[in-house]
């Protein structure tokens, strides 16, 4: 598959760049593509939530009426989960919610999820570039002029361009990630991939 490469105005420059079959044109293999999101949202989560229960609830300890003859249900002290304010009956402790998943299907999840955007014609190649300051507003006109203002978009580098990054920070429906970083989630996420030469020469490299 070619596609042609924009420079920064939105314009063709009049080169292409042949996106290997082997990465960008493969059949989508839909349970490996499930796997790697449900990974990548599971790592997300801190695993801090905390609950106390009834032996961590401080109060007395005393018991509050004798054990037989009252007509209701036996009840020990204040601590326990029926009444107000006592402990919690199996509540959340704090855990790891790590999934394991091994590099290959990982590998198949993100050439799946790259050949899918590739037939939906949602993959950009832009010619690459840099800026001296952080500039949020030529950014900004960049995605313009490649018509991905309005939805979210990803723009991947070959390295990290500190500059890059922080201009598109402040877009709620900007990121920027290098090539070695992107992910399955990322890039289903987007509504536009947008990859710089060097990049594709890079993703091209780490599945061959």
């Amino acid at each position: 598959m070619k596609l042609d490469v924009f420079n920064i105005q939105g314009e063709k420059t009049g080169r292409s760049v042949d996106l290997p079959k082997e990465v960008f044109e493969i059949e989508p293999n839909e349970h490996t593509v499930y796997l790697a999101v449900k990974q990548y949202l599971a790592h997300q989560r801190q695993g801090t939530h905390k609950s106390k229960e009834r032996g961590e609830i401080r109060g007395s300890t005393r018991k509050l009426k004798r054990q037989k003859g009252t007509g209701t249900a036996r009840a020990g002290s204040m601590n326990n989960p029926v009444f107000r304010g006592g402990g919690r009956i199996f509540g959340p402790r704090p855990r790891a919610y790590n999934v394991k998943l091994n590099k290959k299907v990982k590998d198949l999840a993100r050439k799946s999820a790259l050949s899918s955007k590739a037939a939906a014609g949602e993959i950009v190649i832009v010619e690459d570039f840099s800026f001296d300051t952080p500039k949020t507003a030529e950014y900004l006109n960049i995605l313009r002029s490649l018509n991905s203002d309005t939805s979210k978009s990803v723009f991947v580098t070959t390295d990290h361009e500190k500059e890059v990054y922080l201009s598109s920070r402040n877009l709620p429906k900007a990121s920027v990630t290098r090539a070695e970083d992107l992910n399955t989630y990322q890039i289903l996420n987007a509504g536009t991939l947008i990859l710089s030469e060097g990049a594709v020469a890079k993703i091209t490299a780490s599945f061959s």
